[in-house]
């Protein structure tokens, strides 16, 4: 019988290596992210925001918005997935139906921040936090919903930029004690990572390799090193298809064609074959489709 993809995704963090996850918008990047072979991938709430809304991740967007957006990714790839719950877009009963909803579309792991409505990107100035107490409901609530004892319940503090790191310990350990499966702190400087691991042994911590820079840009190696278990990657691949797009977008304005860009770019027959065109092919032809009439290149 093979493995659920919590379990999968709980195997992995208990493994040697640091998990790595690359940060997704949509079905298609979760498909990038299939074929490239990694075991985990993560739904970036400041891409979708910008994706879905072209507006920063200010907490714009709705629970029903982040949980449609999480339940198609992972429709689209059997990789488990990360997704991001803001701050669980309420309190504590609103975190309980949010982890139902995202546990049902087939989410393996969420995290939540201890920010207030509305939330901020955790790399933005500005942010502030409700009161620990506050968080520990929620996370107890997080933990108390899921149906899936695998389903895994990341806890995040925002206190580290507001407060100081002893202040973002206190608060993570509270959250450890409350039954969060992994601890993240947000924004941790280069004189900060060395104090995190020692400070909470026994337990899988997550790295944040935001494009801010405010957290170094370390390999997974060094990552390892420091005792961290998971790796997010948030919108290094959108970021890289927003310039690509930009400068195709220029060729097109100064050069009146596309021919000059069509040896750069994915072909006609690899895009539709990474959105799955076999799995189509092999429907048509099960359900009796005429030859003639099936999809073909």
């Amino acid at each position: 019988m093979s493995l659920s993809r919590t379990q999968r995704l709980r195997r992995a963090l208990a493994g040697e290596r640091a998990v790595m996850a690359p940060g997704v918008v949509d079905a298609m990047y979760a498909r990038l992210v299939a074929e490239a072979g990694f075991e985990a991938m993560y739904m970036t709430g400041a891409g979708t925001s910008v994706t879905r809304l072209g507006y920063p991740d200010v907490g714009l967007l709705t629970m029903t918005e982040m949980v449609d957006n999480a339940t198609r990714i992972a429709d689209a790839s059997d990789v488990p997935l990360i997704a991001d719950a803001d701050n669980g877009f309420g309190g504590p009963l609103n975190v309980r139906r949010a982890i139902q909803l995202y546990e049902r579309g087939g989410v393996a792991a969420i995290h939540l921040e201890d920010q207030v409505l509305p939330k901020r990107c955790g790399h933005l100035a500005g942010k502030q936090v409700i009161s620990a107490e506050d968080m520990v409901a929620k996370v107890k609530a997080a933990v108390d919903a899921r149906i899936d004892q695998d389903f895994v319940v990341i806890a995040r503090t925002d206190c580290l930029a507001l407060h100081g790191r002893n202040a973002a310990f206190d608060r993570a350990e509270m959250y450890r004690e409350a039954g969060a499966d992994v601890i993240f702190i947000e924004s941790p400087g280069p004189d900060d990572l060395p104090h995190i691991a020692p400070r909470f042994p026994g337990i899988p911590l997550l790295y944040n390799m935001a494009t801010s820079g405010k957290t170094p840009f370390l390999s997974r190696t060094e990552i390892e090193q420091l005792g961290f278990k998971l790796i997010i990657y948030p919108n290094w691949l959108l970021l890289s298809a927003c310039e690509a797009a930009r400068q195709t977008l220029e060729v097109m304005k100064k050069e009146e064609s596309i021919a000059s860009v069509a040896p750069k770019v994915m072909t006609f027959k690899q895009f539709f074959d990474t959105a799955r065109m076999s799995e189509i092919q092999e429907l048509e032809a099960r359900y009796g489709t005429p030859e003639t009439s099936r999809t073909d290149y």
